[in-house]
């Protein structure tokens, strides 16, 4: 399914805050590089709501990072985990998400009607938990998560330790000559790594090059 047509699935901007409900929605964004804790972040959360009593739905990615995680969020480390719904689209649970009142997504990077779908769902009154990816392995913005967070109420940026100084790292190196922006993996393929660490990267990388 195309960008275009994910967009024709939900109401114009301006329709949808004719919606807004007394009870205020937000849009919460949780970004930082991989293995930073936003899964585990965006797991808390969600906990913390249903100890309110709150009807929570997590949604994610068909990714599929670890066997046997079709159905729910399992953090790098695999002991934190919550039952998750999978999806290609948001749209294909947006008349589901409407009946919770906190609905938090996973791996949102990946979600091309990421934005469309935040928006309807806070201005209807849903809290909206996202965990993501603000930048790829070339450290360029991931999807339209910059413009999200633009959009969003509440924002933490997490950092990792980086893997080979252990200083705080704010970026994703990939291990692998993979080039496609999308490959699926753990530190089997990626690590956290600082700025000083992605350069001497970077430069190893275009030595190896020119050889």
């Amino acid at each position: 399914m195309s960008e275009s047509s994910n967009a024709r699935d939900f109401e114009t901007p301006e329709k949808s805050f004719r919606e807004v409900k007394k009870k205020r929605g937000e849009i919460q964004v949780i970004y930082g590089p991989m293995f930073s804790g936003k899964s585990t972040e965006l797991l808390r959360r969600i906990r913390r709501f249903k100890v309110r009593n709150d009807s929570c739905l997590l949604l994610k990615t068909k990714d599929n990072r670890y066997i046997g995680d079709d159905d729910k969020v399992v953090t790098h480390d695999q002991f934190n985990f919550l039952k998750a719904l999978s999806c290609d689209t948001l749209s294909e649970r947006l008349e589901e998400a409407k009946q919770y009142d906190v609905i938090g997504i996973d791996e949102a990077q990946f979600f091309t009607d990421i934005i469309q779908f935040s928006e309807l769902m806070a201005n209807l009154g849903k809290i909206i938990i996202i965990a993501c990816l603000d930048s790829d392995f070339r450290r360029e913005p991931f999807g339209n998560i910059c413009q999200l967070i633009a959009k969003a109420e509440k924002v933490i940026k997490l950092t990792s330790i980086c893997h080979y100084c252990k200083e705080d790292a704010s970026f994703s190196a990939r291990l692998t000559a993979e080039t496609a922006i999308k490959v699926i993996g753990g530190r089997d393929k990626y690590r956290p790594v600082c700025r000083t660490c992605y350069a001497d990267i970077v430069i190893q990388n275009e030595d190896n090059l020119a050889r």
